[in-house]
Order: C-alpha cells, then structure tokens, then sequence
C-alpha cells in the first residue's frame, strides 16, 4: 500500500483531508498528515482535496519504460473513462499516439468488462446467490474487506475488468507484457498485491505527462468500431446497463463510499435479499475518478454524456474463460485497532474540555464526525488533542482572558469605529466603572478623550508611555495606544501613575519649601557677616587712631 505518499514538507496541518476520508485512514503526528496504509482504502480523497497537493501518487512511468526495453510486446489496457479525460479521442486515436510511444498496441478495458459482466450474469442464473456485490472498484472491496468482513460472503469473487482484461491480453499474445491506464490510485495497488496479470500502471495524468514530454499529441480520428455497450462501465449504473436481468433479483447502482457504507450496513443487519449492487468509490463512478485530470474533471453529466455517445449497444466478442480463471479470493484484512474503553474515552473528552454531553459540539472541525471518534483516534494514536479548534479557542481565550484580567495595567481595545469592545478591571478601577457591560459596544468618548486614538489611526505612529492626566477621573496614566492593522483594533495599555505623580508633586514641594529656607538661612547669615564686618571695621579704624596718636606722642618726646 505505497502507492500514495505525503510530502511532508507540503502538508500545512489543515486537515482537509481528514475531513474527506471516509473511512478516517490518516493520522496526524508532529503538525503532519501521515496516511495510515493498513487503514486505507486509496479511494483518492485526499489526493483530490488537498489544497497543498502535499498528496502524491507513486510514479510508474519509468517502471513502463523499462517493459518497453524488454523486448517483449507490451499492450496497453486502457479504461474507458478514457472518453471523459481526453477530449474527441476514440480508441483508434489512443492506439496510434500510445504506439508511438513504443507500445505495441492498446485496447480497451471495457474487453475485459464484457467477461467480467458475463460471468456476473452466469452466476445470477447458475448459483443460488442471495446478494451479490460488484467487485470491479478496488476501493470498495478494500472496503468491505477492511471494515465490513460481514459482507465479504457477498462481494463477487470475480477478477476486476482490468485484471480479466490483461489476462486475456497474455493467453491471446505470447510473452505480452500488460500495462493498465485509468483514473484509479487503487489500481496500482490491485496491480501489485494479486501477482502478475498486470505488470503495471500508469494514471491518465502520467500519461499525459508523458506524451507531452515526447511531443506527442492524441488526435481526433474517427473510430469504426462503435458497437460495445461495456464502454459504460466507468458511469454510476453502468455495469447494470449491460447486463441482462435474472428475474427474481433487484439492481441497484450505488456511488460514493459513504453511500456504499450505508448500503453495506444495512447488508450486516441482515436488511437486504436478493439483490445485485454495483457500487463504485466514486461519485459518478470511475468518470469521477481521482486522476481524471483535473482540467477535464468538470462535470458527470457531461462525462456521461460523452461516454453514452461513445458506447453501444452490443458487447464486444470475447472468448470467455472458465469461470475458474475468473476466480478471485477476498479474505478479511486487519487494521490491527484495538476499541478503547469508555473510561479512557471519558478521559481523553475530558482533557479536551468535554465534561458533558452538550459540550461535544461534534463540529467536525478537526476532521471526524463526533468528538468521541475524535477521542478514539487520539487513543488510538492517530489525532491529537490539539487538532479541536473550540478547545483550542478556548484554550487561548482562557490564557488571554487570565492575562487581561490579572494585568495591573489597564487595557482597553477598541474598533476601528471607536468602540469599546474588551476592558479589564483594572482600566475599569482607574475610570470608575461598575461593570465591563456598562460600556462594552459604545464609543469610547464616553469614557476617555478620543483625541489620541484618532490621531493613532490618521498618522500611523503609534503613541508609547505617554503621561496624561484624566482630569475627570482625578488620575494621572502613563498610556500606550497601538493600532493593530490586521485585527482591525486599538489596544490601550494605562498605567496608573497617580501615587507616584504625587509622590513627585510631594518631593518637589519639599525641595521647593527646603530651597526657600536655605535661601533664607543664607540672607541672614549674610545679614550677619556684614554687621559683624561693619562693627569689626569701626573698631579697627578707632585702633588704629589711637595707635597713631600714641606713636605721635612718643615719637615727640
């Protein structure tokens, strides 16, 4: 079960394709889509959906070229929704452009459908069958192998068209080396698991690829062979129309594997008798396959309506084998996955905040139906919790809801219209507001001067640690206001500054009333050095008089 990969490095985590799986076969490990081989069914879902094309089907191509190298004939068997994917082509057109490819010639699959319808009709007629399910899709019997073993008494045992086709192939040509072209991923993997009637196979994309490379274009030519209603094979319904009806048997024609999973459950409970049903994974059947290319994957209408125009109204003449020959065994396949118990689901629906049956929202989000698929494949190994996107939004807004409301800082957001639209208790303690929801939804001007944040979202440049004082709040903030242009908003961050604003007023008066005094301290002592100095002076010029006088009256005598 290789033939369909991952690009890891492609794959985004968006579980697209999980949500398109029918049958859940993939697993996500380390933020990457894994595809569970035991588990898959290739009906090509994924494939079809991702948007990453992180999806890839294993190439062939070289493996053909190899077979051309042999020197053995190789015959292309090709599928006949081959009239929905190229566009005027016939059977003729095909054949001349695939043997310029160095094929040695290409036929249709619808051959091999004739022998596969025969033998549906003998067994119809000869055995005492109650239900008979068609076995040409491989998906659907990978299936009903994989999920509903009930059924397998019911599926056909019957080789595909492509297989009875390339057996035909190798009894009417010695040697012949046998390549199927179609829109199925599951063919390849047919191919490879039930030995060597077929030696490969290529999508109608790799052929494609391939004539392009060469230069090779498919022309229109007009066929002369128009004669086989087995050409309606590849449309929903279309196994039924070539068939002759046994009386006493109901035919149905069911596409699309959740309907065929309807179906098949009804099978298991025993609901359905005397009844053949053709299902097909596809919508629309094969023309709906998962490697018709996607240009010409347009409507199945119109593939029908191509299709009808191309196909007949006899069968092709064939050489049917022995019933024997046709014979193909179906045995039951493992997916080797243990059911969980209540208690371990209850457990995992509780780490992803599921406490209580209304809080399984069962959105589908994360890719299952139902949360507790969604817990089984986290068992199971396959999911992880943190793939539900409620919880993860719950989870976030928790986180962020703890942080605003524990902030010590007031934030305030709003919209672009000035709103309010989120506001923490602390904003709300600077402002005096009773309550979030007395202000929640109206323009901010009821609360704050808007006159900064109009500013913010005219110039662009944002407004950081600016001090302001709210005159009508009796509060002095410290404010950051940014716009964020992708959310759309205006987040206002408010830091209460009004204790140390008046701590600071306080000190500055202290040291205003500490430089009046010193001032003053110092006028005085100035006062008092200049009277000491006066006096000082007045009596050093009275000593120096009188000094004088005494020097005079000694010097006279």
């Amino acid at each position: 079960m290789n033939c369909l990969t991952l690009k890891k490095s492609d794959c985004k985590n968006c579980y697209k394709c999980i949500r398109h799986c029918p049958v859940k076969a993939i697993r996500f490990s380390g933020n990457q889509a894994h595809i569970i081989g035991n588990e898959c069914i290739l009906c090509g879902q994924c494939f079809v959906v991702c948007p990453q094309d992180a999806k890839q089907i294993v190439n062939e191509v070289e493996k053909v070229k190899v077979l051309l190298q042999s020197g053995d004939p190789v015959v292309v068997s090709i599928a006949p929704s081959f009239i929905a994917n190229y566009d005027g082509a016939g059977i003729d057109s095909m054949r001349t452009a695939l043997k310029k490819l160095g094929f040695y010639d290409a036929e249709e699959t619808a051959v091999g459908a004739t022998i596969v319808k025969n033998e549906y009709e003998r067994m119809l007629k000869d055995e005492d069958r109650d239900v008979i399910i068609s076995s040409c899709c491989h998906s659907i019997n990978l299936l009903i192998q994989k999920y509903y073993p009930v059924a397998l008494q019911y599926l056909a045992d019957v080789m595909s068209p492509m297989q009875a086709h390339c057996q035909d192939i190798k009894r009417r040509i010695p040697n012949a080396k046998t390549v199927f072209v179609g829109p199925c991923v599951a063919k390849k993997d047919e191919a490879e698991h039930y030995g060597d009637i077929v030696d490969a196979v290529l999508t109608f994309e790799e052929l494609s690829q391939w004539l392009k490379e060469e230069n090779i274009e498919i022309e229109t030519i007009q066929d002369n062979n128009n004669n086989s209603r087995a050409r309606f094979f590849p449309t929903t319904g279309g196994i039924l129309k070539t068939m002759n009806e046994v009386e006493g048997y109901t035919y149905v024609a069911i596409d699309g594997v959740e309907n065929c999973i309807q179906v098949l459950r009804d099978i298991e409970k025993d609901k359905i008798h005397k009844c053949f049903i053709e299902m097909s994974a596809c919508v629309g059947s094969c023309v709906g396959g998962p490697v018709i290319e996607k240009y010409h994957h347009t409507s199945n209408i119109k593939d029908y309506i191509e299709v009808a125009n191309y196909a007949g109204k006899k069968d092709f003449e064939v050489s049917q084998p022995d019933s024997v020959e046709l014979k193909k065994l179906f045995t039951y396949i493992d997916k080797k996955n243990a059911q969980p118990s209540e208690i371990e689901i209850s457990n995992i629906l509780r780490q992803m905040g599921k406490f209580k049956p209304s809080q399984e929202l069962n959105c589908g989000s994360c890719g299952y139906n139902t949360c507790r698929e969604k817990a089984i494949a986290i068992i199971q190994g396959k999911a992880e919790i943190s793939m539900c996107l409620p919880y993860l939004k719950d989870k976030a807004e928790s986180f962020s809801d703890t942080i605003v409301n524990n902030s010590p800082n007031g934030l305030i957001v709003l919209n672009e219209q000035l709103e309010v639209q989120q506001i923490n208790d602390s904003a709300r303690k600077i402002m005096n507001i009773r309550s979030a929801s007395d202000v929640l939804g109206d323009q901010v001007i009821r609360i704050l001067d808007p006159t900064v944040f109009m500013t913010v979202m005219s110039t662009g440049r944002n407004v950081r640690d600016e001090r302001v004082y709210l005159a009508e709040y009796k509060r002095y903030i410290e404010q950051t206001v940014v716009h964020d242009k992708d959310s759309h908003l205006l987040i206002t961050i408010m830091r209460d500054v009004t204790d140390e604003e008046k701590e600071r007023e306080k000190k500055e008066d202290i040291s205003r009333q500490t430089v009046e005094v010193a001032d003053k301290v110092v006028e005085k002592q100035m006062r008092i050095v200049q009277e000491i100095a006066s006096l000082l002076g007045e009596t050093a010029a009275e000593t120096k008089i009188a000094l004088a006088k005494l020097k005079e009256s000694i010097t006279n005598e």
